[in-house]
């Protein structure tokens, strides 16, 4: 029983270290929609999209994307990668609708070539189409991204006022059907945790991530980095471009100001500009997290192991003491167990509202957690298979740039 309660107390320990130090990542205040969006100067912007057999979602994601209250330049790129399903005729159909044929750019994309993901080599190829336009910003953005009217407006506004190189929201994800709400909540919570978004957004710290759906980044910036191309075998590529804008340095700061060393990205949830891609059974969402999961852990097989030892003692220890408490009348492990369990549902409730979820799913993060670790196993034993990687009919080696 001493034993069991041990390892209570350092669970219970954990959590109070995590609440108290680590970065206040349970938080949800980290959002754009809080930005004032006057603004001074309207710089040029083009939009790039990526699609690939999106024909279902592209008439409305395209369409939140030309309808944006932007009022600077704004060109859509959309790069056809090869679809089947007649994508471009839709995406095309859709800027005639709305009246804004001449903001549409369709480029037939070119077979992927050796040593890049699809989604990045489409990526380029927009950027090298768009830079003709002279663009003070991109916005890259996925196919399956319904933006609010003022999204656009707000991030530029973001990144002006604060002369960020780069600002990134992760939208809010579908969250409807009875999967949704149990697993994804929690996908926001684990992404949260892994990079305090406070952490993120602090210039002198080295912690980097973005979320691929809405990214805008400053065109200096990404030359400075020297392009897409220095990612281009990246899976999770939204974090891998943070990384390296944030370890660039600012426009021109490490010559004028030694001190500061680093990039200044931004990265917050946004509760308006959503996710179309529906995630409605286990299976969906167990594939999107065990995709790239173990590439997360750099392919470690140490990071693995920590991981399916840690994941346990952080997030079952509690119940379990709560249960085997009761069962030995032992009430000083029972009510240890409760304590812990009472501080990871505080931590997760945010989370849990802000998706406007029922508040018994905050209860429920102890199994979440447990699917998510055997998520990731599966995540590394695909990678183990020659597995790892797939998406979109294809499948990538194992492997990630930075």
């Amino acid at each position: 029983m001493s034993s069991v309660l041990g390892l209570m107390l350092l669970s219970l320990t954990i959590w109070l270290g995590l609440l108290c130090f680590w970065g206040q990542f349970w938080r949800t205040d980290q959002q754009l929609e809080v930005t004032e969006t006057q603004l001074e100067s309207l710089p040029v912007v083009c939009a790039v999209v990526p699609a690939r057999n999106e024909a279902e979602l592209i008439p409305t994601s395209l369409r939140s994307l030309l309808l944006q209250d932007y009022p600077g330049s704004l060109n859509v790129f959309l790069v056809d990668d090869r679809s089947t399903d007649r994508t471009a005729n839709f995406a095309e159909g859709v800027a005639h609708a709305v009246g804004k044929p001449q903001q549409l750019h369709i480029i037939s994309g070119e077979s992927l070539p050796p040593g890049w993901s699809g989604k990045l080599w489409a990526v380029e190829q927009g950027i090298n189409s768009a830079s003709k336009f002279a663009p003070d910003y991109f916005l890259l953005t996925d196919a399956d991204i319904e933006h609010d009217p003022g999204n656009l407006r707000r991030l530029v506004a973001k990144a002006v006022q604060e002369d960020l190189d780069m600002v990134s929201v992760m939208v809010r994800l579908r969250c409807e059907s009875f999967w949704e709400k149990l697993l994804i909540p929690a996908f926001v919570f684990f992404f949260q945790k892994l990079y305090p978004f406070r952490w993120v957004n602090n210039p002198n710290n080295p912690t980097a991530a973005a979320a691929g759906g809405s990214i805008l980044i400053a065109r200096e910036a990404l030359e400075r980095i020297g392009g897409i191309q220095v990612i281009r075998q990246a899976l999770i590529d939204d974090c891998a471009l943070a990384k390296a804008v944030k370890k660039s340095g600012g426009q021109g700061d490490r010559e004028n100001n030694p001190m500061l060393s680093q990039g200044r990205i931004w990265l917050g949830l946004s509760s308006l500009t959503r996710s179309l891609r529906p995630y409605d059974s286990l299976a969906t969402i167990w594939d999107m997290v065990a995709r790239s999961a173990y590439t997360q852990l750099n392919y470690s097989p140490l990071l693995l192991l920590g991981t399916l030892l840690g994941m346990p003692l952080i997030y079952l220890a509690p119940p379990i003491c709560v249960i085997l408490g009761a069962v030995w009348s032992n009430w000083a492990i029972a009510l240890t167990g409760i304590l812990g369990w009472l501080l990871m549902t505080f931590a997760y409730y945010p989370t849990i509202r802000f998706y406007k979820c029922s508040p018994w799913f905050a209860l429920s993060l102890p199994a979440i957690a447990f699917l998510y670790t055997l998520m990731t196993l599966d995540s590394a034993l695909r990678h183990w298979q020659g597995r790892g990687g797939a998406w979109k009919g294809r499948v990538y080696p194992n492997s990630d740039s930075l």
